[in-house]
């Protein structure tokens, strides 16, 4: 079991389309939308809110993702109708509702709890992705993101890899045509999750899968991990797994 999520939508198929894509991040993730009237008309209804909270429990507690004010107004409604222990269990983040839903949806793949993962939620406002401010090493070109130049590392995936027990480091060329698009930001960010290590890929959080899809990583860029903890060297070898084989991608 894992934490469920609810989108909230006045729209259905904005509340289907945000399901749809995080679903593609997260597949053993409960998401359900709730999206328009109980006639499928724009607005919101407390009952569709209500029936897709429910379905989305699954004891570990759910987080529902909104769009605009009502749908807020609408979601917190429903907590005033649950009883004093169904209610312990929802969250209402303030967090934009795709990025938001991603986030969450990584999160909950990797078994964060509640909280853990109402917070990857809010988080993902505050990225640069969502405001608007550049990714961290931005500038001449999305491949040059806050890391050595693709010509500095040694080989065609991997350089330099350190580990002293509690910290690890190396450098790993991104392989595959894509590069460090949404779903191998995914991929990342559910690995290293799970791990007892504070990872960071070219600077930022490698649990976090916004901030990975901040780095506007493309083919042949290299990713910098520094990892420290007691999963540090698994950490490492985590990432030059996923990126030697390319992300399971063509």
């Amino acid at each position: 079991m894992s934490v469920g999520l609810v989108v909230v939508s006045h729209s259905p198929k904005i509340a289907e389309g945000v399901r749809d894509l995080a679903a593609q991040m997260a597949a053993d993730v409960r998401i359900v939308p709730a999206g328009g009237t109980d006639d499928g008309g724009i607005g919101t209804s407390l009952e569709v809110v209500m029936a897709a909270v429910e379905s989305a429990q699954s004891g570990d507690g759910v987080v529902v993702l909104t769009d605009l004010g009502s749908a807020v107004m609408t979601a917190e409604s429903v907590l005033e109708f649950l009883d004093d222990d169904a209610r312990a269990l929802v969250r209402i983040p303030d967090a934009p509702i795709v990025e938001g839903a991603v986030a969450a949806a990584v999160a909950a793949q990797t078994g964060a709890d509640l909280d853990r993962v109402a917070t990857d939620a809010t988080a993902a406002r505050g990225s640069p992705a969502t405001s608007g401010a550049a990714a961290p090493g931005a500038g001449a070109s999305p491949s040059a993101a806050a890391s050595p130049s693709a010509a500095d590392v040694d080989g065609p995936t991997r350089a330099g890899v350190g580990n002293d027990g509690t910290t690890a480091t190396g450098t790993f060329t991104l392989t595959n045509k894509v590069g460090l698009h949404a779903r191998p930001a995914a991929m990342l960010a559910q690995a290293l999750g799970g791990l007892d290590a504070d990872t960071r890929i070219n600077g930022v959080d490698g649990a976090s899968v916004m901030m990975l899809m901040t780095l506007a990583a493309g083919q042949g860029a290299p990713l910098t991990v520094e990892a420290t903890g007691p999963d540090a060297d698994r950490a490492v070898r985590t990432v030059e797994e996923l990126v030697g084989r390319g992300f399971d991608e063509e």
